[in-house]
């Protein structure tokens, strides 16, 4: 979260750099160079320039999603400043009342005047629940803004990833209930349908409706929005309207509105601080598939959660209906799962509480995360490491506890270069041809796949600091 703060009094800008500073990327605007060069050699981001001209907030390089917060000073110069934070893009403005005798006064001619912007003491900036409240009202521009963006589209599409989970399906409910569409006018849509069984057994119990649309449709629709996924997935998608998702940030694509957390565990999470935000109503339906979706995304708080998640979990809680969610997890074991977390037991390999398995072929992708995901539970197990062929290529799914080192850079670490790789701290996931994977590792059977895995895995895990920029040895 990006902030520029407009401030004249040195003693306003330590304290903001104090209250703001990590939770927010903070940079300052001052008029006097000479207070600036001053704060400058005290380590501070600021610049000097005219802040009543459009031209000084474009070179600050400010957008839509850039939070502003201007100093009131008491001078007649603030509407002519918020104009031109306007005329340069910027949309979230925030006015600070710094010790003027008729603060109330002035608060309500700047209200009167530009309705959406927000007006502030710097006492009350020192609350912690103003903290949270300023956040939640950050959010709230967001949500709103997209929400008008989106209201003259006769048709949007909210595109999924392939083989939608319950983050992705819950938060296409979601998303539709803040635009305040029907089945009709919001699609929630996917390459690739729904297959596995826990997914599909969601799907029937909350009547979601996963429409399977070819890429060329995609075109058809009026907007476009991505829960749970970027553009990047989707090749030759490089502009969309909205994006919201959880995931590592990947660039290379244009989004108008976007909202990318990657500390989150869930969309879901993301997704009901934007409900929340704007005061929506939230059905028992729609509750149900997102708190069942941040319980399934972060395996109940064991993989990849902080705060928010718990936050967005307790909050769901009372307006779900854990009945159902209960006969959903009744359908994560299947016969055929249960055959390939025996034959996991017979070939893998645990050591240093790290379990690595090669499973060999595979009916359907979905076996190998959930036998990741189901080791993962076994005492003293930090790190899985599953993997099989599906198709003539190599899958592998890789899990941790979430505190140790990053599963996504592991994967990329060794199998980018030869196929694609990529995911979170505690979950990540390489897909590679298996003559790309010969030519790297060899010609290699099951035992010493298994073998070969938990070598990649132990190395990466136990190199030193000054290793970890080296190339890794390939064999």
């Amino acid at each position: 979260m990006r902030c520029l703060a407009v401030c004249q009094d040195e003693l306003v800008i330590r304290m903001l750099d104090q209250i703001l500073v990590p939770s927010i990327e903070v940079e300052f605007l001052v008029e006097s160079r000479a207070l600036a060069r001053k704060l400058q050699e005290a380590k501070l981001p600021v610049a000097a320039g005219d802040i009543r001209r459009t031209d000084t907030y474009i070179k600050a390089d400010i957008s839509p999603q850039t939070i502003i917060i201007i100093e009131d000073t008491g001078k007649r110069n603030l509407p002519r400043a918020i104009e031109s934070i306007r005329d340069a893009g910027g949309l979230l403005i925030y006015v600070l009342g710094v010790g003027s005798a008729d603060r109330e006064k002035r608060a309500a001619a700047i209200r009167a005047q530009f309705p959406d912007v927000s007006y502030l003491s710097l006492s009350e900036l020192f609350e912690a629940p103003l903290l949270t409240e300023f956040s939640r009202s950050l959010t709230r521009a967001r949500v709103q803004q997209y929400q008008r963006y989106l209201s003259d589209a006769d048709r949007i599409l909210i595109l999924l990833h392939n083989e939608p989970d319950p983050d992705a399906m819950a938060s296409g409910l979601a998303l539709r209930t803040l635009l305040h569409r029907t089945k009709a006018t919001a699609v929630i849509g996917a390459l690739e349908g729904v297959t596995r069984p826990e997914n599909l057994r969601m799907a029937n119990l909350l009547d979601i409706n996963v429409e399977t649309i070819s890429r060329e449709a995609i075109d058809h629709f009026d907007r476009i929005a991505l829960v749970d996924v970027q553009p990047h997935y989707f090749e030759g998608l490089d502009r969309v309207d909205l994006v919201i998702d959880h995931h590592p940030e990947q660039h290379g694509y244009n989004a108008v509105f976007k909202d990318i957390r990657e500390d989150y565990g869930s969309t879901c999470t993301i997704l009901t601080e934007h409900l929340r935000a704007v005061d929506v109503d939230i059905s028992e339906r729609t509750a149900t598939a997102m708190l069942y979706a941040i319980k399934s995304d972060t395996l109940f708080f064991n993989r990849q959660a902080n705060r928010c998640d718990i936050e967005a979990f307790s909050y769901l809680y009372p307006l779900s209906d854990t009945t159902l969610i209960r006969r959903m997890e009744g359908a994560e074991i299947t016969g055929e799962r249960l055959h390939f977390v025996v034959k996991a037991t017979q070939l893998g390999r645990m050591e240093d509480q790290v379990f690595a398995a090669f499973i060999g072929t595979v009916p359907r992708e979905d076996v190998i995360p959930y036998v990741a995901d189901f080791f993962l539970q076994l005492e003293h197990v930090r790190w899985t490491a599953i993997a099989g062929v599906l198709n003539n290529t190599f899958v592998m799914s890789v899990r941790n506890l979430g505190y140790a080192r990053n599963a996504g850079d592991f994967v990329r670490r060794y199998f980018s270069e030869i196929g694609s790789a990529g995911g979170h701290r505690a979950m990540a996931k390489a897909i590679v041809p298996m003559d790309a994977f010969r030519a790297r590792f060899g010609d290699l059977n099951e035992r010493e796949m298994t073998n070969k895995m938990h070598e990649l895995i132990s190395t990466f895990l136990h190199e030193t600091s000054a290793e970890k920029k080296k190339e890794p040895v390939h064999s």
